[in-house]
């Protein structure tokens, strides 16, 4: 499809439902227990009345229109009402706390407020006045909402009404409106994760998300009749890479899981053909796999690991390029037909072609657990200010330690500092109300990433990690610390971990031990505990944590092996501000709340004692005194 500098998202949208009409399914959406489908013509019904419903609510070119919700179709349909208006979509993560809504919808100067239900209308409503640009919170679920007799609150069929109103006045009003966009126009403001400091609103046009769409499907074409899930929050750029960039052009179903809690359960369900995720999701279900393996009986577990180790086999000459001889591609297909299909099938990806996974670094192992199923797992690189992706493996020619090669019409080179810019048609516009963090990032056309890297002998990037978090070790040499945290996630009792070390005598770790996974092991061993932090803290629970440190320790030069750990009392959590709304580590802002624990890590303590204040997220406080073990490897 050719992409020229007139095309926008809503013409392209337009030109779409025209084509497809009640013909085709553009979703569905999963409710009370049925897939209900929604057609192209209705797709675009929802849209055009949305949009000219903003119209008459007084939307101008360029007003802001804020989101914020779960995954569902009215989602999408706000969206894109908002780009056919001629405004500009902002996306707001589902879990936000207050202050980060506020700071994000009065920096964006948004005019207009999606809400889907009572829980973000109360989070816009306690905002509203300190937000003086803010004109109206729109809302969709009825549910709670009874009693809400605010003057700016208007429900989402209401402004659809304006709509279809306006429309009677105007039947050509919406093509017009429409027709008026061009490629270069700001579509999207997106808020970067900010791990170091604010968040950072990226201005992406039309062209952009079009153009990075387009290259991605000439590397891994889709198609109409395929499926895809959209579970991902919609303020996360991977997730509009897949359902707007891709998915229009392409014109694939998007599926919307009934609820957050039961996206896995409906992936497995759909089974599709494309999947997006970050690490996370696939470490997920490593982890669930694992835990089905423990619970297994004895033969139920020979067999598994037979197959697998079949399917480590199968891949590591795949890896290596090189002939699988015909007796062990004898034996991986049996082990496909008897263990690994029904397994593929439970994670819901029997049908998947090309599965992808980026926003953070995977660890080797997770990478060649899923390629051992038989799973076209890639790796891709890219970031928000290029619309989502710049690198990505091919077919073929994956290696689990890099990110492969640059989509068509993105170059990518290391500078002499070994930073990673990249030039291409989805580098962004710049950041808004933010002229010296575009000056430093857009310089002489290069996108300067911040992260170090280098391209290896066949071509392929290999990112090493952000540069302000690569450590120098104790013997001078360079080390990423994601590689390590990566390789601890791997096993199925470790949820989170934090290491350290960066110009220090020896490399320490914070674990955080999977609540769930570890006590049913704890039950199974007869070790009584109440909460987390006491589970923690039983020392049969170090002990479980000190030999999944020693796996990921093997294989590492010895400056770098962990030598000194504890287990944190509580998981990490983005509500605390320790990790970003993707799940990012803020390493600055951890290592600061923590001062305590790092100091005692780094000192002769076999203890560090704890005394502050947990925050639920129903308000409730509780206060944690607690003694922190400190544990030395021994490697």
């Amino acid at each position: 499809m050719e992409i020229t500098k007139d095309l926008t998202i809503p013409k392209l949208f337009y030109e779409k439902a025209r084509s497809y009409g009640d013909d085709r399914v553009a979703m569905r959406e999963k409710q009370f227990g049925i897939w209900r489908p929604i057609t192209w013509k209705r797709y675009f019904d929802e849209v055009k009345y949305l949009s000219l419903g903003l119209v008459s609510l007084g939307l101008e070119d360029g007003d802001k229109i804020a989101m914020i919700g779960d995954n569902r179709p009215e989602g999408l349909w706000a969206e894109m009402a908002a780009l056919c208006s001629r405004g500009v979509g902002v996306w707001l993560f589902q879990d936000c706390l207050i202050d980060e809504v506020k700071y994000i919808v009065d920096h964006s100067d948004t005019k207009f407020l999606f809400g889907e239900g009572q829980e973000e209308v109360d989070k816009a409503i306690s905002i509203f006045h300190e937000c003086p640009k803010l004109q109206k919170v729109i809302w969709d679920d009825p549910k709670g909402m009874r009693n809400y007799d605010q003057d700016f609150l208007i429900s989402l069929k209401e402004v659809q009404q304006r709509g279809r109103e306006l429309e009677a006045q105007q039947p050509d009003l919406f093509e017009k409106i429409v027709r008026k966009g061009h490629g270069d126009e700001v579509a999207l403001l997106f808020y970067t994760s900010g791990t170091t400091s604010a968040p950072k609103g990226a201005l992406l046009s039309h062209n952009n998300m079009l153009m990075m769409g387009k290259h991605l499907m000439e590397v891994d074409p889709c198609r109409e009749s395929d499926d895809y899930v959209s579970y991902l929050p919609f303020a996360w750029i991977g997730e509009q890479m897949m359902s707007i960039s891709c998915g229009l052009q392409i014109g694939y179903t998007i599926n919307f899981p009934e609820e957050p809690e039961t996206a896995q359960e409906n992936i497995r369900e759909i089974g599709p053909h494309v999947m997006f995720a970050p690490p996370r999701m696939y470490e997920q279900m490593t982890r669930s796999v694992q835990v089905k393996y423990l619970d297994a009986t004895w033969l139920k577990r020979k067999f598994y690991e037979i197959a697998h180790n079949i399917g480590y086999r199968v891949a590591d000459y795949r890896f290596k390029k090189k002939p699988i001889p015909p007796f062990w591609n004898l034996l991986h297909k049996l082990s496909l037909l008897t263990v690994q299909k029904k397994l593929k099938d439970h994670l819901g990806l029997s049908r998947v072609r090309h599965a992808y996974t980026g926003g953070a670094a995977m660890g080797p192992d997770h990478f060649r657990f899923f390629h051992a199923l038989g799973v076209n797992l890639k790796q891709i690189y890219g970031q928000t200010e290029v619309a989502g992706i710049s690198v990505v493996h091919r077919d073929g020619d994956i290696k689990f330690d890099t990110v492969g090669h640059p989509i068509p019409g993105t170059e990518v080179r290391i500078t002499d500092e070994g930073e990673i810019i990249t030039r291409s048609p989805s580098v962004f516009l710049g950041y808004y109300k933010n002229p010296e963090a575009t000056e430093k990032a857009l310089r002489d056309g290069w996108l300067h990433s911040d992260d170090k890297g280098f391209v290896d002998d066949d071509g392929h990037l290999v990112v090493f990690d952000r540069t302000k978090d690569v450590f120098t070790l104790r013997d001078g040499k360079p080390f990423s610390p994601q590689y390590l945290e990566t390789r601890l996630k791997f096993s199925p009792y470790i949820k989170d971990s934090w290491v350290i070390g960066d110009r220090r005598d020896y490399v320490t770790a914070v674990m955080c031990i999977d609540y769930a996974v570890v006590g049913k092991w704890a039950d199974e061993k007869k070790i009584n505990y109440t909460s987390y932090h006491e589970l923690s803290q039983q020392a049969e629970v170090y002990d479980l944590v000190e030999r999944q440190i020693r796996q990921a320790n093997k294989d590492l030069p010895e400056s770098a092996r962990i030598a000194r750990f504890t287990n944190l009392y509580k998981e990490l959590d983005p509500d605390d501000d320790e990790l970003t709304r993707t799940r990012k580590l803020r390493r600055s802002f951890v290592e600061k709340r923590y001062e305590d624990i790092v100091n005692a890590l780094y000192s002769d303590a076999e203890m560090v004692h704890i005394d502050t204040t947990i925050k639920y997220e129903d308000g409730r406080q509780s206060d944690i005194k607690t003694d922190l073990t400190i544990r030395q490897t021994g490697d």
